[in-house]
């Protein structure tokens, strides 16, 4: 496989006065193509900090970020990794961020217009997309009348509009239900199964069964990484209980809960 997203040795820190607090420490790892990655660690771990800096938002202060074979930071100022994440990635959030004054189908169709489509392409583009997922029903509604689970469905529908090569979830599953998750996780899966790249940071255990790749990370680093073959093993380590997060570092005997 290829890495589509190559971390080199990053570390990030941050000053609070004179204090330096180091988030990441030569962090190391490869999201190859084709794969369903999963980060995943318990709060504070670095994990969301990886992310921005996966996606161009935060400049790390060592090491190099190779995506789609550009480095981020070497080869580029902010306006082009902010044009590089429109052209390449999709992004679903723990909250969708939603233009109030459009429908399901105009946000679906937004990101399209940011890209100069015309608008008639994009709205067109958009309702394909919601039927896929089977949201044709909701595309006059205004987003924040549906339920939570509905509305993560229309964000991935969002982030799938301009068929991005990577889809990225930070913590898409935070407000939702245990139904609500479980199916978006299963359009995901869907999703990856048909080619598409999906990189997803979390800390609900239970949903590393549906992943390729699992990134464990604690206090700063990648500890392990476990593809398929490793999944018995994954699944033995960790306690997958909704409510109790579990999970004990091979390099640490603490039980971060």
């Amino acid at each position: 496989m290829t890495a589509i997203v190559d971390v080199n040795n990053v570390s990030k820190s941050f000053f609070t006065g004179v204090i330096e607090v180091k988030v990441l420490k030569e962090v190391s790892v490869k999201i190859q193509k084709g794969s369903f990655s999963v980060i995943f660690g318990p709060s504070g771990c670095g994990k969301s900090t990886l992310l921005h800096i996966i996606l161009g938002l935060e400049k790390p202060s060592s090491g190099k970020i190779i995506f789609l074979d550009k480095d981020l930071y070497q080869d580029s100022d902010e306006d082009d990794r902010s044009e590089f994440r429109k052209n390449h990635i999709g992004m679903v959030y723990q909250q969708p961020n939603w233009i109030k004054s459009l429908t399901v189908l105009e946000n679906v169709a937004f990101p399209l217009l940011l890209r100069g489509a015309a608008k008639a392409v994009s709205l067109n583009k958009a309702e394909e997309i919601i039927k896929t997922l089977a949201m044709s029903d909701w595309a006059n509604y205004v987003p924040t009348e549906l339920s939570s689970g509905q509305q993560q469905r229309i964000a991935l529908a969002r982030a799938l509009v301009t068929d991005p090569e990577v889809i990225i979830a930070d913590e898409p599953t935070g407000n939702l239900d245990f139904e609500s998750g479980q199916e978006l996780m299963t359009l995901m899966t869907k999703l990856n199964k048909q080619g598409k790249t999906i990189v997803m940071v979390t800390h609900d255990l239970e949903y590393l069964s549906y992943s390729t790749e699992a990134i464990e990370m604690f206090n700063g680093k990648v500890i392990d990484t476990y593809n398929q073959t490793d999944k018995a093993k994954l699944l033995k380590k960790l306690s997958l209980t909704r409510g109790k997060r579990t999970f004990k570092s091979k390099k640490n005997n603490d039980n971060v809960n």
